[in-house]
């Protein structure tokens, strides 16, 4: 093998960290803009001229770098726009921001805490039994169980050992591949794009999609037998399909979670799924519900009892379903926080109160807690 020895040029991997480290900003502002490819270069160069990126930073390099790279491509008139490995490249720097220190599980099944049939093989062995597939049987460990049995028997009497294809193999020598329960997940995550996400100047959604987009990759990376779907909800909720997330705006909403608490029950019900989940991700009280005529019914002022007595009918549904819901609260008003208790007391499933910046860690400890459940 022959080596070939050259000259290392420390700047060459300064250069390196700090475009990895620009493209990271860029994709950050990308999210924060729904997707404006142009409206993120224009805040870089804002950044730049305001001194809080270095003056020395080629934009023009970044940006023939990211078209190199086909994370965003030209439009007919001109218009820079994220491109479908883009929209992946967004997915993948959220799950390094939200989930860096996610332990890789391999092929990404979930092992529940129990063993038996219908699932993969274990390393290990036990003896067989009556009931057992034959084609768990180990037939290795069983030859080897029928030649020490025969070795001791030969060695007791003075015989010799019988030739491998005459060895006789009885029932205790059998030995069984254990096998692990796996369980899949069918998550639906809500995620609130009501006008409060971004009032007062406080940007909750960018952190809230950040989160989305990274459980996207996790899920259809690392988990493939899970789904995920993603339903947005202002006066109404929508369902989104995964490649929509990072143009998601907020608007002038008032906040229907009920709507969105039945939309996710619509579509577990046609998941085939061992586990199902909620995430919800909110940063206010419900505020508004469909009434019985189709009409909209709204009451901004505080917890209006009818609003909210339909809202907590959803939960308990939800419940009787088999379906927890995991809220994630961005916001630390105590009559807010007495509703999701509430909310989550019926459901019996788990409430979070989080500042935006640290909503993906507790959507990690959860999620992953979550994969642990009982194989049906």
């Amino acid at each position: 093998m022959r080596y070939e020895y050259f000259a290392f040029d420390p700047s060459m991997l300064h250069r390196l960290l700090d475009l990895q480290s620009l493209k990271q900003l860029f994709r950050t502002l990308v999210t924060m803009t729904a997707g404006n490819v142009q409206q993120a270069l224009a805040i870089l160069e804002r950044l730049r001229e305001q001194g809080l990126v270095p003056p020395s930073t080629d934009l023009d390099a970044l940006r023939e770098q990211l078209q190199q790279d086909e994370e965003i491509g030209t439009q007919p008139d001109g218009t820079l726009t994220l491109t479908p490995k883009g929209e992946r490249a967004l997915r993948r720097t959220a799950l390094e921001q939200v989930f860096g220190k996610l332990r890789k599980r391999g092929a990404g099944d979930h092992p529940v805490p129990r063993e038996g049939h219908s699932g993969e093989r274990a390393s290990h062995t036990r003896p067989w039994r009556f009931g057992d597939e034959l084609s768990d049987i180990d037939f290795m460990q069983s030859y080897r169980n029928a030649l020490r049995r025969n070795a001791r028997t030969a060695h007791g009497d003075g015989t010799s050992l019988p030739s491998p294809d005459q060895l006789p193999l009885r029932e205790d020598d059998l030995e069984v591949h254990e096998t692990e329960h796996l369980a899949s997940c069918a998550t639906v995550l809500l995620l609130d794009i009501s006008h409060s996400m971004i009032l007062y100047g406080e940007d909750r959604i960018t952190p809230a999609k950040q989160v989305a987009l990274a459980l996207i990759e996790l899920i259809t990376t690392r988990y493939p037998k899970d789904t995920i779907d993603v339903v947005l909800f202002g006066d109404e909720a929508q369902r989104i399909t995964l490649d929509e997330v990072p143009y998601v705006q907020v608007g002038p909403f008032h906040t229907n979670t009920k709507a969105a608490l039945q939309a996710a029950r619509r579509i577990l019900r046609h998941r085939k799924h061992s586990n199902k989940q909620v995430i919800l991700i909110t940063d206010g009280k419900p505020t508004v519900i469909v009434d019985d005529e189709g009409a909209l019914y709204r009451n901004t002022f505080g917890l209006d009892p009818k609003i909210v007595s339909k809202t907590l009918d959803e939960a308990i549904a939800l419940r009787k379903e088999r379906i927890p819901i995991t809220t994630f609260m961005i916001a630390s008003d105590p009559y807010l926080q007495r509703f999701v208790h509430r909310l989550t007391e019926l459901n019996r499933g788990k409430a979070y109160f989080a500042e935006p910046g640290q909503l993906g860690q507790f959507v990690l400890v959860d999620f992953v807690r979550n994969r642990r459940g009982k194989a049906r």
